[in-house]
């Protein structure tokens, strides 16, 4: 007998770790199945998801040409140590290594791991053997998740707090956001001042980054998010990572690509740092290369950091690093993206879904204070009544009740997955699937002003 929702409540109080984030929400939610742009509960209620697991499942819940691929292998080789060669892992290494090559003119190769802090760790090895430096720059608002390491350049206080010193903890820097500028300046008028800040660190030895005598920098790479994802689907100025690939570049500092959230199409290109015209030195990916079938990461490298000679047998390793599965679902990943213009098509949608938004904007100018995005990564800012200040209180609010299941529409009770990100809390990044329908944006839409005249009452 299948136990009821309560009694496994009570289990998971009882015998679950609480140390992931399902208690973000209480009580928390349970699903049983999913379908395309849609997760259903217990009670089969359909709930629209607008951010596909942290944008990982990209192409569609049980899309079926994936589901298809992994059983072939599952049938043919489903398991194999990592210190053995098989066809797919070679063939997907080859496809991501020649995108690269195709969009940043660069040759280089392709190592994988298992999830995305996993990836960023193994990108601080190379960074630390190619530089022989500790140190690295990340921008405030930047998330690259929760292991040591990637804690260490990740910008929130909150993940390391707990677990002590962190010797090499990155130097933070402020992050392009131009809505809530952090100088207080205005886009275009402050002619790229935050960029400028970067360069001046770099004019006097006693700003701490630079010795002039032997022309090195203590720093061996800034670690970036084209877009940031948690902290808010933020898009940067055209004009700011050419400036700041410059700097680098005059100083011999590498810059590493976090692609985990934005890569695989949600911004458009393959890799989202191909919309600002820079070539990376390192990609950092996961999440949407197996569309959430299977945790497989990893690493692209420019030839000179990641060639056998430098970066050979051992240099890194874990025991699913390169798995079958995983490996297998993400070279047909490849190849559906080969296969269809995702650039154009999620451009355009992108730009049907924001119509929307703004449309909400615009009605409700007291409770969403600023949209935007790039490709099918979209914001709504969450604002009190004044039209400006961070509502995480509201946000909050909006989010739980999204996840109550009793929106109204034709076809009866639906419920709205919305995610939470945002240096204040109070922004819906939203990532929906690559193939949501104009007639899914309509329903978004009249669900989230549903949830907006619901809240307002409360407010």
């Amino acid at each position: 007998m299948t136990p009821s929702e309560k009694e496994l409540l009570k289990k998971e109080a009882r015998y679950c770790s609480w140390g992931d984030t399902v208690h973000y929400l209480e009580p928390p939610k349970f699903f049983e199945r999913c379908e395309g742009t849609y997760l259903y509960d217990r009670k089969d209620t359909p709930f629209l998801d607008l951010q596909m697991w942290y944008s990982a499942a990209s192409f569609g819940y049980r899309n079926e040409r994936l589901r298809d691929a992994m059983m072939r292998q599952m049938d043919k080789l489903p398991q194999l140590a990592c210190q053995y060669l098989h066809t797919e892992k070679v063939e997907l290494a080859e496809k991501i290594a020649r995108s690269a090559e195709r969009l940043f003119g660069e040759q280089g190769r392709v190592h994988f791991n298992v999830g995305g802090a996993q990836a960023v760790e193994d990108s601080l090895k190379l960074v630390r053997q190619h530089t022989k430096k500790n140190l690295v720059f990340a921008f405030m608002g930047g998330y690259h998740g929760r292991t040591l390491g990637a804690s260490a350049i990740t910008s929130s206080f909150r993940y390391r707090r707990r677990y002590g010193h962190f010797s090499d903890r990155a130097q933070f820097i402020p992050y392009p956001y131009c809505y809530r500028c952090p100088y207080g300046k205005t886009y275009p008028s402050c002619k790229m001042y935050c960029v400028k800040q970067v360069e001046k660190l770099f004019e006097t030895e006693y700003n701490g980054v630079w010795d002039f005598k032997a022309g090195e920098s203590e720093y061996g790479a800034f670690y970036v998010e084209a877009i940031q994802g948690t902290g808010g689907y933020v898009v940067p100025p055209k004009e700011y990572f050419p400036m700041l690939k410059a700097i680098l570049e005059r100083h011999k500092i590498l810059l590493v690509d976090d692609e985990i959230q934005m890569g695989f199409h949600r911004a458009g290109k393959l890799w989202a740092l191909a919309n600002f015209g820079v070539k990376p030195d390192v990609i950092v990916f996961g999440k949407a290369l197996t569309n959430g079938l299977n945790p497989l990461s990893g690493i692209w490298a420019r030839e000179e950091l990641i060639k056998p000679s430098v970066f050979g047998a051992g240099s890194t390793h874990s025991t699913f690093s390169s798995n079958t599965l995983g490996t297998a679902l993400g070279l047909e990943v490849m190849k559906i993206c080969e296969e269809t213009d995702y650039e154009t098509l999620v451009n355009r949608k992108g730009k049907q879904f924001l119509t929307r938004l703004k449309a909400l904007q615009k009605k409700y100018p007291k409770v969403i204070g600023d949209v935007g995005g790039m490709g099918l990564a979209l914001r709504m800012e969450i604002v009190k009544p004044d039209g400006y200040a961070p509502d995480r209180a509201f946000t909050d609010l909006i989010f739980a009740e999204g996840m109550k299941g009793d929106l109204k529409t034709p076809k009866g009770n639906m419920g709205l997955v919305l995610d939470v990100g945002g240096y204040y809390k109070n922004v819906f990044t939203i990532a929906p699937s690559f193939g949501i329908t104009e007639a899914e944006m309509d329903l978004a839409a009249d669900l989230f002003e549903q949830l907006i005249r619901r809240c307002l009452k409360r407010r």
